[in-house]
């Protein structure tokens, strides 16, 4: 009964982002091409970063940022948007276990995330050279966009769990989720920072993942994938058991 529960919820959100894939999918597609365009077109030529062009260091970057916002995005936005309309309740009803939700909604965050970096990827084709999709490390890079999508989905239950209104939700993404991603390397190199700001940013999970994700493309990172795979297993076990936790203990869904 908890399998075929998690996996008519799991289809059930797919069917929630899907049937509005044009604000879902296609508009953060065109928000990650728009910078890619301006940053690529501007730097183009006049900054290489380890030895890369500047459109090909900035494409993987993109596409983890998509990644990562997106997978969040999903399954917050559920879980406050049954909360609001009060629709919640009727999962409520059901029998479904933690880890059914749990699997449910982190799975449609994945793909939801994942869906999202490919079309980034895809449209990256017309801005950057054939040769920046030709991964050095392709074990590495799906390894780490994988374990991002998933980690931030968790994230995400978690935030749509303690949130109330939109309002918390909001403040949760823009003041937690976006600028941790923005200061994650996505558009430089942290060895260009001063030392103060490089130790800062070695703080923050998110460059972890972007770095490992950009190793695993042009076999040069700002730190060791190692340790970036180590960081990023911790953050993800991390979130995984808070999550899991809140859905447990029926955190401000059912008290």
């Amino acid at each position: 009964m908890t399998a075929i529960g998690a996996q008519t919820l799991f289809k059930k959100e797919l069917l929630r982002f899907w049937k509005v894939a044009f604000q879902t999918i296609a508009a953060p597609v065109l928000t990650a091409v728009l910078y890619l365009m301006i940053f690529g077109h501007v730097l183009e030529g006049h900054v290489e970063v380890r030895g890369v062009p500047y459109g090909a260091f900035l494409m993987p970057g993109l596409v983890m940022m998509s990644v990562l916002q997106n997978a969040f995005a999903n399954s917050s936005s559920s879980l406050i948007q049954s909360k609001v309309t009060g629709n919640l309740v009727f999962l409520l009803l059901t029998p479904l276990s933690p880890r059914a939700w749990f699997v449910a909604y982190v799975g449609a965050a994945v793909v939801r995330g994942l869906c999202v970096g490919l079309g980034v990827a895809l449209a990256a084709v017309w801005f950057v050279p054939w040769s920046a999709f030709q991964p050095a490390h392709l074990g590495w890079a799906l390894t780490f966009c994988l374990l991002g999508a998933a980690m931030m989905g968790r994230l995400g239950l978690i935030a749509g769990l303690w949130a109330d209104k939109f309002d918390q939700l909001a403040a949760f993404q823009n003041f937690i989720v976006m600028p941790m991603t923005f200061l994650a390397g996505v558009f430089y190199s942290v060895d260009s920072l001063p030392p103060v700001w490089k130790a800062v940013s070695h703080l923050n999970p998110f460059f972890f993942m972007v770095d490992g994700f950009r190793y695993g493309f042009f076999g040069v990172s700002d730190g060791s994938p190692w340790l970036s795979l180590a960081v990023v297993g911790t953050s993800f076990a991390l979130v995984a058991t808070l999550a899991l936790t809140l859905l447990k203990r029926g955190y401000k869904i059912r008290h």
